[in-house]
């Protein structure tokens, strides 16, 4: 994704992408903010194994992602098992609709792991934040969408801290 297309157009498809599915699969309207996720936070990442060299992390409100899994399960509270299990398959979804959009403006097919779940913070290694798109609910509750590229070795310091 790094270079097949313009950083522009990229976030375009992953901003659309994150709206879409988001309302559609557990009826939240996300709008891009810039309040980071708190402490209670999951992390939720993928890495494109065939046609990108990238990665997407989805670090969240744990209170955003239970709200998006009550109302995915129609439920009033979920289990950690299920806010888990929720998480991983909504992030799933996000990214089958990225790689289609990203296929669709390249031609270049893509495939990537399956996602992985952890609780607080979590960035891959060998990754650097090319850029993040940070979102907000109605409430406040906050969620970052975080695309890495291979680590350059340009600098002793990555943060990814703005």
């Amino acid at each position: 994704m790094n270079s097949a297309m313009s950083r522009e157009d990229l976030e375009r498809i992953l901003d659309q992408a994150v709206q879409d599915v988001t309302e559609r699969t557990a009826g939240v309207c996300l709008h891009q903010g810039t309040k980071s996720p708190g402490e209670d936070l999951c992390t939720v990442q993928i890495t494109f194994d065939r046609g990108f060299r990238t990665s997407l992390t989805l670090c969240a409100d744990t209170g955003l992602l239970k709200r998006m899994a009550e109302n995915s399960f129609h439920e009033e509270s979920v289990s950690p098992e299920d806010l888990e299990e929720f998480t991983k398959e909504y992030f799933n979804v996000l990214c089958g609709r990225i790689a289609s959009a990203m296929f669709r403006a390249t031609q270049v097919p893509a495939h990537f792991g399956p996602p992985v779940f952890y609780r607080g913070r979590y960035e891959p290694e060998d990754r650097e934040i090319q850029f993040m798109l940070t979102y907000s609910d109605e409430s406040l509750r906050s969620a970052q969408l975080i695309h890495h590229v291979p680590y350059s070795g340009g600098n002793e310091h990555t943060s990814g801290e703005d």
